[in-house]
């Protein structure tokens, strides 16, 4: 059985025609801006109740919290300025919580700037929204996790992460590890349900349905040991990782069982399981299954599902029910990229976006119990259908025999030879590209390149085997990995290996570097955005952050090797060896690679006499959160790309 798809839910929402889907592609491409700018709607979100839907749009330079209910007649609007949107939430079905962070000078800290996260409450019966902890005396305006929403004797109550003004470290200074609050959506008002932790140690809690603690965790960073206790102080689990890499994941399908997760020393992942009053062992839990992603109800912490990984990623969830739904929403899209946004607690209405070859990203709302699937609206309707480029999987093998895969996105209307390409390699590098729409891929495709994103070794969803590989590899196999992959590219003959660029962000802006000073005689031009130039530069910084804990100079050392080794592999330190022009771009707000890293590159660049351009993206963080700077990053790196390797 497949649903029937409707035409235009919330074309309303966005004011943009829902009949540009289907146009046919005008002679010439997209305006960058297309690309550039964020998208026309982002942050989708149902209600409970299934009674009303929001989403953020952009107007101008503007953000704008819509929210209409089911038969399009608009509930609110809501002007956020330039918020940093970061995600929406539904209580219920009378308030929106709006998730946002900006970018805070810090004084008297190991950082200079970090990123903080906060919350709006936006009621929609007609209440003013305001500030999570807005006017509290216990506790700053800021958010620092989330725990959840629950319903409590009628109450929407919000469980987050929260810096209180009452905890103080050994000096007598703000405690900054997070306590645990219970915020009060109708009233503001919040209480605090669970203390920060002090030294050298943090935190982690579960909750149940009813608001309370049900487990916590403590990590104890200089040694790395860890212990798992229930609110009686009983202990649960208990253990040691020297890198840090537990951390608590949720209740079990029961809400008798406690799940958490652990990287073993040797770099195997295991969900574990164990009971909340203690006694017994604890056990794997689904030790033989490929899990990318897992479910969690947030009214109760309990685990849903989880999506198997493989070819083509699969729902499984617990409850019959829950699954038969899930079942069909992924059978009626079987022939595109899926990912599930939201959806009601009955499992009877979902949200999910949808993109790919044909698809600049298209959010559908799906009615499960009608079988019917309603387009709301695309992420970028100024793209149409015909000028998406065709994006597929190319499998190929390492120089050394490893198994891999990247993603491969073709030029619209141009035959699939020769072409000029561009290796565009992700960031983290734990992350993973799929087979979907990608802003700078299909911006650079409509430009008349191919461009591929290989999912080198360290590259996440293909087991734990294959991330661990990327220990001690910067700038070694995880490079190669990359050109690699141009190599089997050109050998099927669809690029032509003379006419490639390199380009990426934060680790793909290392790669990029890499690939012309580490590496020779491959790329014609480098584009690195948002770059880690210096590695020994990267390890100190990281490790001053942590106030030197014993535990983050383990896990960078277990992650990059041996100090002695990051000269050998840091672009900078090898800049005399750049064999083609570089470009470097980055944000002044960066609070995850510092902007630092690219001005001693360039410092490095200039000494050396190599071609090299820089753009400086002011109030730019490290995710290009702002259209504006996002349309300029992407308008100099075509207009460089274009000047070294034309695609004509």
């Amino acid at each position: 059985m497949t649903f029937t798809r409707k035409v235009s839910l919330l074309a309303a929402m966005t004011g943009l025609a829902m009949a540009t889907i289907g146009h046919a592609a005008p002679p010439a491409p997209p305006p960058l801006a297309a690309y550039g700018n964020l998208p026309a709607l982002y942050e989708v979100a149902i209600s409970h109740s299934a009674k009303a839907m929001a989403g953020i749009i952009r107007q101008g330079n503007v953000s704008v919290l819509m929210v209409l209910d089911m038969q399009l007649k608009p509930i609110l609007s809501q002007n956020l300025g330039d918020l940093k949107v970061r995600g929406l939430e539904f209580a219920g079905d009378e308030i929106v919580l709006v998730h946002y962070s900006t970018t805070a000078r810090l004084e008297g800290f190991t950082t200079p700037k970090a990123e903080i996260g906060a919350a709006l409450i936006v009621p929609l019966n007609g209440g003013k929204p305001d500030v999570t902890f807005n006017g509290s005396r216990d506790f700053q305006k800021l958010t620092m996790g989330t725990y959840g929403l629950r319903q409590i004797d009628g109450r929407w109550k919000a469980y987050l992460g929260a810096m209180s003004t009452h905890d103080r470290g050994n000096q007598g200074d703000l405690n900054t590890s997070p306590a645990l609050a219970e915020l009060d959506l109708a009233t503001n008002k919040a209480r605090l349900i669970a203390s920060a932790a002090v030294g050298n140690t943090s935190h982690d809690w579960v909750l149940d349905s009813a608001g309370k603690v049900t487990a916590e965790l403590t990590l104890y960073q200089n040694s790395g040991s860890w212990k798992i206790a229930n609110p009686k102080g009983q202990l649960l689990a208990q253990g040691t990782s020297s890198t840090g890499d537990v951390s608590l994941l949720s209740l079990g399908r029961d809400g008798t069982t406690l799940i958490y997760w652990i990287r073993d020393e040797d770099g195997e992942t295991h969900l574990m399981e164990t009971s909340l009053t203690g006694g017994a062992a604890p056990k794997e839990l689904l030790p033989d299954e490929a899990i990318g992603q897992v479910y969690i109800d947030s009214a109760s912490s309990r685990l849903l599902g989880y999506l198997r990984q493989g070819d083509k990623p699969q729902p499984v969830f617990f409850d019959p029910a829950q699954q038969a739904a899930m079942s069909k929403i992924y059978q009626a899209f079987n022939k595109s990229h899926l990912e599930l946004i939201d959806y009601t607690p009955d499992f009877q209405h979902a949200i999910v976006e949808t993109s790919g070859t044909g698809d600049a990203g298209t959010y559908y709302l799906v009615d499960v119990h009608n079988l019917k699937a309603s387009p709301i609206s695309s992420e970028r309707p100024a793209i149409a259908p015909e000028q998406v480029g065709a994006v597929s999987v190319v499998e190929y093998k390492a120089a050394d025999g490893l198994a891999m895969d990247g993603i491969l996105t073709l030029p619209p209307g141009r035959e699939a030879k020769n072409l000029p390409v561009i290796l565009f390699p992700h960031g983290g590098p734990h992350a993973a590209d799929e087979a979907q729409f990608d802003w700078w891929a299909q911006a650079f495709a409509s430009r008349g390149y191919a461009v591929f994103q290989p999912n080198f070794r360290g590259s996440t969803g293909r087991g734990d085997a294959f991330r661990n590989a990327a220990y001690n590899e910067w700038g070694r196999k995880m490079q190669t990995d990359i050109s690699d992959g141009l190599a089997e590219l050109a050998r099927r003959g669809i690029v032509d290996p003379k006419r490639a660029c390199i380009m990426g962000g934060s680790y793909g802006g290392y790669a990029a570097l890499a690939g012309v000073t580490l590496q020779q005689g491959l790329y014609r031009c480098a584009v690195a955005v948002a770059p880690v130039s210096d590695l020994s530069m990267m390890y100190r910084s990281e490790v001053y952050a942590s106030a030197d804990a014993p535990m983050s100079w383990r896990s960078m050392r277990k992650f990059l090797g041996d100090p002695s080794t990051y000269d050998a592999n840091s672009p900078r330190q090898q800049v005399a060896k750049a064999d083609a022009p570089i470009l470097l771009v980055h944000g002044k707000d960066d609070t995850v690679v510092p902007f630092q890293q690219s001005e001693v590159m360039a410092n490095a660049l200039s000494h050396a006499g190599k071609p090299y351009e820089m753009v400086v993206l002011n109030h730019e963080d490290h995710w290009l959160s702002n259209s504006d700077t996002r349309l300029q990053m992407l308008t100099a790196a075509t207009a460089f790309v274009e000047k070294y390797n034309p695609a004509n």
